[in-house]
């Protein structure tokens, strides 16, 4: 009979592409045969790339609450097999805290995870992680791989007939033990076998997957000094107000997911120390209690006499912390953070960063200590050289020395090289597979380092690393740029007889500190020839094409064009160079011998004068279109009477325009300021006109860079 309705069955199932509890089917079936504990299945959305958790087994949802819902291109092992359609292993907690700090800092239990992309020759339809206790071997067996590929090559065959017959698949529940509340008998066996264990003399509590109580003995009871009637079906840290403590249910989250037995030491007041001892199982965990007579562990576990959270807790507040790391910009920002947040969390009084470069290593930062010349004496020495430093960046393995002997009788080279600290912890930064520095976090006395604790620096570095990463780039950058940047602008203005002279430019806020405005001053026959511009943007393109139009206009004024030539010519650069950015650009010939100053213009802001007698007007000169629109474009010129104690002020946009300013009354607050300061020193007054726009801006990102051009008629 049971072969017949199976045979009968057969073909219904062939027919229908998808099974009512498909995804948890092939889940359990998959972590039985690998001997998983727990796992998960996430679909891809259709409509955008994020994975959302379907279904969850062997442990509760609330565990991998931070990724239910995961863009396709997060950093976690789901979106990595999914992404890049393979197999993702991590081996274990240090793997974890390598290349997913992210999930180490949540997490920092110790168990093995494969991820495994969902996925037909064409289309990806997800993933599936899963995961065993710290027990399992460091690598993925050849079976487990094959089988996991495989199930999830099913899966994905399965989910493909569902989609051509537009059967999305069912909601599902996930797969997590019901708490056992109920008969004792049901719960452990026998009536005798629960009798039993009432008899006990110690405490014996048995917890579902979610941390509710299913059974609890008398003297269990007694211990907690809670009745049995108030603890069945609660969570043991919701009913007990004394284990209402966020280091108590990090055990409970150990436990279950390393499957190792942890324990703790709980103070039931007035001052009572309690024992509790958690064995876990796939379905669940027994705890053990009893009176605690180990006065090491009470000391340890005993809350400050200031009421502060023990040194645990203050570890959980790093996990806020580290989220400030993605705020540093440079390196000294990265580790001016470490220092304030994540340095005293850990209690360490001293940290130094190291980083590397062709294969020396170099101090990258430093704080905490008296003498700079102790740690910077290490700058620059070979990477080959036996220091706990140099190892810990070569092979990405971190070190913690609890004492100085322990230090000494590993490294004893440090013998004749003392920093005046008694522990420390060499933390690798790694980042995409491989490191980026070592960070070195020193203590004034000897200080252990427990697993716990281990887990959470470990974790930290990560998110460090990233950081430093992104530090590193951003800081080269920044050098490429200003280097950029001050070669393609004039180092110095040359002193020209009649006319004095300053320039200013200041980036903005926005970008790589680089830009497209530019101003130069050029000696010609006789007199001098003056210009400035602002190419499109605030990137390298726009800084090489400025580069360009200045050199093309140096070149046109050497060989004698007047300046709508000089102008058409520029124009004409820009288009047969084809590119898509745009110019403005002012350019005049001065003549102080005659008092005089031939002006022309292509979009660029109208320039002011300043007459001798104080007085400021904006000069409305004609012009043409910007440069690179039009081929056919004409600039005609405009001749400007320039008398002795005259002041010319060139600028671009930047210095007048602001968001929520209007334009004209820009200007006229730039001319009121000439009237009162246009006497002054050029130097002194282009340094203020600057630094007005930059008071001005305050707190806001300064979206244009300035350039300034000022040049006083002597006569």
């Amino acid at each position: 009979m049971s072969d017949g309705q199976s045979s009968a069955q057969a073909p219904a199932a062939v027919r229908s592409p998808v099974g009512r509890p498909l995804l948890s089917l092939a889940l359990a079936s998959m972590m039985d045969e690998v001997h998983a504990h727990s796992g998960a299945v996430y679909l891809l959305s259709p409509d955008q790339p994020v994975l959302e958790m379907a279904v969850m087994a062997g442990l509760p949802r609330a565990f991998a609450a931070p990724w239910e819902r995961v863009g396709l291109s997060a950093p976690i092992p789901v979106a990595d097999a999914a992404r890049e359609r393979r197999l993702v292993w991590v081996g274990g907690e240090e793997e974890m805290a390598r290349h997913y700090p992210r999930i180490a800092v949540v997490l920092p239990y110790p168990f093995a995870l494969a991820a495994v992309p969902v996925a037909t020759e064409s289309t990806v339809y997800g993933a599936v992680f899963v995961t065993w206790p710290g027990a399992h071997p460091p690598e993925l067996s050849d079976h487990e791989r094959e089988h996991l590929t495989a199930a999830c090559g099913r899966l994905a065959v399965r989910l493909q007939r569902a989609a051509e017959h537009s059967i999305p698949p069912y909601p599902e529940t996930d797969l997590v033990a019901s708490p056992l509340v109920g008969g004792i008998a049901g719960t452990l066996g026998t009536v005798e076998a629960a009798r039993m264990v009432s008899r006990l003399p110690y405490g014996l509590v048995s917890l579902d997957l979610h941390g509710r109580v299913g059974f609890v003995n008398a003297a269990a009871a007694e211990l907690l000094n809670v009745p049995v009637s108030r603890l069945l079906g609660t969570q043991l840290w919701a009913s007990v107000p004394w284990l209402n403590d966020p280091v108590y249910e990090d055990r409970y989250r150990a436990a279950l997911m390393s499957q190792h037995t942890t324990s703790f030491v709980a103070l039931r007041p007035p001052g009572e120390w309690l024992s509790f001892r958690l064995y876990p199982s796939t379905t669940g965990l027994s705890v053990r209690i009893t009176r605690s007579r180990a006065v090491s562990e009470m000391n340890r576990a005993a809350p400050p006499p200031d009421g502060k959270p023990s040194r645990l807790v203050t570890m959980s507040q790093v996990l806020d912390l580290a989220s400030a790391l993605t705020e540093a910009v440079g390196v000294q920002d990265v580790v001016q953070l470490v220092a304030d947040e994540i340095a005293p969390a850990v209690g360490s009084q001293a940290l130094v960063v190291l980083g590397s470069r062709a294969n020396r290593l170099r101090v990258l930062g430093h704080r905490g200590y008296r003498d700079a010349h102790v740690v910077e004496r290490f700058d620059g020495m070979p990477l080959t050289e036996p220091t706990p430093g140099t190892q810990v960046l070569r092979t990405g393995v971190p070190a913690f020395f609890e004492s100085q002997e322990q230090l000494e009788r590993l490294y004893p080279a440090r013998v004749m090289t003392p920093d005046g600290f008694a522990a420390w912890a060499y933390l690798p930064l790694i980042a995409q597979g491989r490191p980026v520095g070592t960070c070195v976090l020193s203590y004034a006395e000897p200080h252990p380092f427990p697993t716990e604790e281990r887990a959470v620096m470990t974790s930290l570095a990560g998110l460090i690393a990233q950081a430093l990463e992104r530090a590193l780039l951003y800081d080269a950058k920044y050098r490429l740029a200003h280097g950029l940047q001050e070669a393609l602008l004039p180092h110095s203005l040359p002193s020209l007889p009649g006319i004095e002279a300053a320039g200013r430019y200041v980036p903005a806020t926005q970008g790589m500190d680089i830009g497209g405005d530019f101003y130069d001053l050029v000696r010609t026959q006789g007199m001098a020839a003056a210009v400035i511009g602002d190419v499109q943007g605030h990137n390298v393109t726009a800084a090489g094409l400025m580069g360009q139009v200045r050199t093309a206009v140096r070149a046109y004024t050497a060989v004698g064009q007047a300046p709508e030539e000089v102008m058409r010519s520029t124009n004409r650069l820009l288009l047969d160079l084809g590119s898509d950015l745009f110019a403005s650009c002012l350019y005049l010939r001065l003549d102080p011998a005659h008092g005089r100053a031939v002006m022309s213009r292509a979009g660029h802001p109208p320039p002011l004068l300043r007459r001798p007698d104080g007085r400021v007007r904006v000069l409305d000169l004609a012009g043409g279109p910007l440069l690179g629109i039009d081929a056919s474009a004409v600039y005609p010129t405009t001749e400007v009477a320039l008398p002795p104690g005259s002041l010319l002020v060139l600028y671009t946009d930047g210095l007048v325009e602001s968001p929520g300013t209007d334009f004209e009354e820009a200007l006229a607050d730039l001319g009121g300021r000439l009237t009162d300061a246009g006497d002054g020193p050029l130097d002194e007054l282009a340094d203020s006109l600057v630094r007005h726009q930059r008071l001005h801006t305050d707190g806001e990102e300064r979206l244009d860079d300035i350039a300034l051009l000022l040049i006083r008629a002597l006569g």
